[in-house]
């Protein structure tokens, strides 16, 4: 299944519901009154239960639907920093341990909302990345074990202040609307390998990363094992995997994003996010 997290086009209340296609099979309307998001459908562990709605008429269109991010209000997000060998040899890493760095809710955005860049900001960066969301509680979990614990996946574009990045690695990842969450999840059943999938990022339709989650250092099992063990993780927690090579402020001369760009992060078997850059003070 693809779930989505939305505002209703009419009454503007949020909703989640399938994804078939072009159109969408509304949730909420028929089990809102139990589960009013997506994230209280996982705490539930009601996804199995609710694939039959899949069968059911369709009720809107994608086009006519405002995207939220997939989770809005993630307890915890995880994010994995040098985890592709690329991206290593761009910055010279040399830490075998994984690179990890917290992001905060309302720093997401959704799929074709507007990716902010800060006016404080002229040197805002691209990162594309999978997304890995939690679907049950997991404390020290074993590595063998680790995907039985995962919801599903989506794609990620961590928007990236790098001026503010290496102060504190934290203020660069954290402003508001910088982190593109979507456009949906895709459950387990649809992604046997997360670590078997084709990367893409686009700038304004040119490609700027182009990879497969193959060449993660950290396979998606890994981290789910290593940040497991000190820190439990909960349905509808994310842990953004990494960002390939690429990324602008190692192109020669920088490639950073400005107002009215387009930054698009496609995964194979995931789908197509899509954000139009607007500057904070526009």
């Amino acid at each position: 299944m693809k779930l989505a997290s939305y505002f209703l086009p009419e009454s503007q209340h949020k909703s989640f519901g399938v994804v078939c296609g072009d159109a969408v099979i509304d949730l909420g309307l028929r089990v809102g009154w139990r589960f009013p998001d997506l994230k209280s459908a996982l705490e539930a562990h009601a996804l199995p239960a609710l694939a039959p709605v899949a069968n059911h008429p369709a009720d809107y269109m994608v086009d006519d639907l405002t995207f939220l991010p997939v989770i809005e209000h993630p307890h915890k997000i995880f994010c994995v920093g040098m985890n592709y060998a690329e991206k290593r040899k761009e910055f010279d890493e040399t830490v075998d341990a994984p690179t990890l760095f917290i992001r905060f809710a309302d720093s997401l955005t959704g799929h074709r909302s507007p990716v902010v860049k800060p006016a404080q900001c002229n040197e805002f960066d691209y990162e594309g990345e999978l997304a890995v969301v939690i679907g049950k509680p997991a404390k020290a979990v074993r590595k063998e074990d680790a995907l039985s614990y995962v919801a599903g996946y989506s794609c990620f574009m961590d928007g990236t202040a790098r001026n503010m990045q290496f102060a504190w690695f934290t203020a660069g990842k954290n402003w508001s609307h910088t982190g593109a969450f979507g456009p949906w999840l895709v459950t387990t059943d649809e992604v046997p390998d997360p670590n078997a999938l084709a990367i893409h990022t686009y700038l304004n339709g040119q490609a700027v990363q182009d990879d497969n989650t193959a060449n993660m250092v950290r396979s998606v099992p890994e981290l789910i094992a290593y940040i497991s063990a000190f820190s439990p993780l909960s349905p509808g927690d994310v842990i953004i995997t990494g960002s390939p090579g690429g990324v602008g402020m190692k192109r020669n001369p920088p490639l950073f994003l400005k107002d009215g760009d387009r930054i698009e992060v496609e995964i194979e078997g995931v789908g197509r996010l899509s954000n139009l850059v607007v500057s904070e003070n526009r």
